[in-house]
């Protein structure tokens, strides 16, 4: 059996092969695998009416190497799957009003964690000296990720020479605007479940050029690393009616660091030119730029490098 196949797809394969209570099992949780993420495997198996034994077994016949490893599976789904109104419903239904807050931020700390601990360093430093040979870098993130691209797309232009952010607004635009992307080139996709088809489309467009592709999502089961050669893996579960983009900002935020520090002659020099140009243009109020004036601005940056 297809590693990649989703629990879904298992079910119905197997289907045919299960026993009474099994088909049982298999019948709840397609119509109610948001519900059945959060039963144990003794607590499933008094919903459907089954022993704990019987909801082992069935993850086993699906292909599973125990019910841990089908609950992760189940997990992957529903995050896929829930609609944003699911999800807030199943978020608001678990925590209290008064404590949400603190358990956003509890949330958003863990994610951080598990990222940190997770990411691979390798393909982080393959994604920097990728980029840093690039001649030119497209970056493409859709919907809730454009936020994140375009903070990426900010930053990288002030350290490298052709960074281009890529309007999402249509499928065809994504296409006329990397018209000409071929090897000497790198994409950039950004995306967390739900994912997008068009980041999709159009990180394959650029895989069938020969660019290189670096991908920022949430797992390596996620459908865009099918066409990259360096994945970066940040945290982002459900939360209500929004993703958590925190850990995967805080990717963001250390490729740019590093590629500073890759370069450091050419982002101070690029820098300064810039104090000169806000100054000369009147880019920031006289109050604001009374804080922080463009010499100590520039050397705070240069000492930091």
């Amino acid at each position: 059996m297809e590693q990649t196949d989703n629990l879904l797809v298992r079910i119905q394969k197997k289907y045919n092969t299960f026993s009474k209570g099994q088909k049982n099992l298999a019948d709840y949780i397609i119509k109610n695998y948001d519900k059945a993420v959060f039963l144990t495997a003794a607590r499933l198996g008094k919903e459907v009416g089954v022993s704990e034994s019987t909801t082992v077994r069935f993850a086993t016949q699906l292909g599973y190497k125990g019910f841990p490893e089908f609950h992760r599976a189940l997990e992957e789904l529903v995050r896929n799957r829930l609609t944003s109104i699911q999800r807030m419903e199943v978020t608001y239904g678990h925590v209290p009003q008064g404590e949400i807050l603190d358990t956003i931020f509890q949330s958003d700390i863990e994610k951080i964690k598990m990222t940190m601990e997770s990411i691979d360093h390798n393909a982080f430093e393959l994604a920097v000296d990728t980029l840093l040979e690039a001649r030119t870098i497209y970056i493409v993130g859709i919907r809730s990720c454009a936020p994140l691209a375009s903070f990426l797309g900010f930053y990288l232009n002030l350290i490298l020479d052709d960074v281009r952010l890529v309007q999402t607004n249509s499928a065809s635009e994504i296409f006329e605007q990397m018209i000409r992307i071929n090897e000497k080139d790198v994409i950039i996709g950004i995306s967390f479940p739900r994912y997008s088809m068009r980041t999709l489309k159009a990180i394959e467009f650029a895989n069938n050029r020969n660019a290189k592709v670096i991908t920022i999502t949430d797992s390596v089961h996620s459908p865009i690393n099918l066409y990259s050669s360096c994945n970066l893996i940040a945290k982002s579960d459900m939360a209500s009616i929004v993703d958590s983009l925190v850990a995967p900002l805080s990717v963001v935020n250390a490729l740019v660091v590093a590629l500073c520090m890759k370069r450091q002659s050419e982002v101070v020099n690029t820098l300064e030119s810039m104090e000169k140009i806000w100054d000369e243009y009147q880019v920031y109020s006289s109050d604001e730029m009374n804080h922080v004036e463009p010499s100590v601005s520039v050397n705070s940056i240069r000492e930091g490098l």
